[in-house]
């Protein structure tokens, strides 16, 4: 599996071999020979259950759900504060971005999970800083904002992202 820095994760390569016995350093091609590839780094958490911080294909990164934890300890950072939790949730999804080499500029679709409408002008508020520091040509990324039940009671939002590299 490859990692933001280039290196095969021993972490990585365990949780893998459970559901493929393929080498954990190669991508995978369909019937038409487009590699699809998964996406991981040290600088979003490692995720919590079966699935990759990303996957990219041709020219689609997906990147799978963030929250707000800290990359380095894996815990939920910022309790109540749905402003800073969203900053440090798209943080999150920036360094998978990134390792996949895409930026926030190539994200066509961003889509933010709230645990409730009270919410939403606090993390529209950061939402729309953090765009404009990383939209560099001034095109929004479309969005969807949906209000449901996240995995862990401290999350209060969940963004995820598709990119066209």
């Amino acid at each position: 599996m490859f990692r933001g820095d280039g290196r095969v994760s021993d972490k990585a390569e365990s949780d893998k071999a459970v559901f493929d016995k393929a080498a954990p350093d190669k991508a995978v091609s369909d019937k038409a020979g487009t590699n699809k590839t998964e996406i991981r780094t040290d600088g979003a958490p490692a995720p919590a259950w079966v699935f990759s911080q990303g996957v990219r294909k041709g020219p689609l990164l997906q990147v799978s759900g963030q929250g707000p934890q800290d990359p380095a300890t894996g815990a939920y950072v910022h309790p109540g504060d749905v402003r800073a939790q969203t900053r440090r949730t798209l943080e999150n999804v920036r360094a998978v971005l990134e390792a996949g080499g895409a930026t926030v500029n190539d994200v066509v679709m961003f889509r933010v999970y709230l645990t409730t409408r009270d919410d939403f002008a606090a993390m529209n508020e950061a939402y729309g800083e953090f765009l404009r520091e990383h939209c560099a040509d001034g095109v929004l990324p479309c969005r969807t904002t949906v209000f449901v039940g996240l995995p862990n009671e401290s999350m209060l939002v969940e963004i995820d992202a598709l990119a066209s590299v």
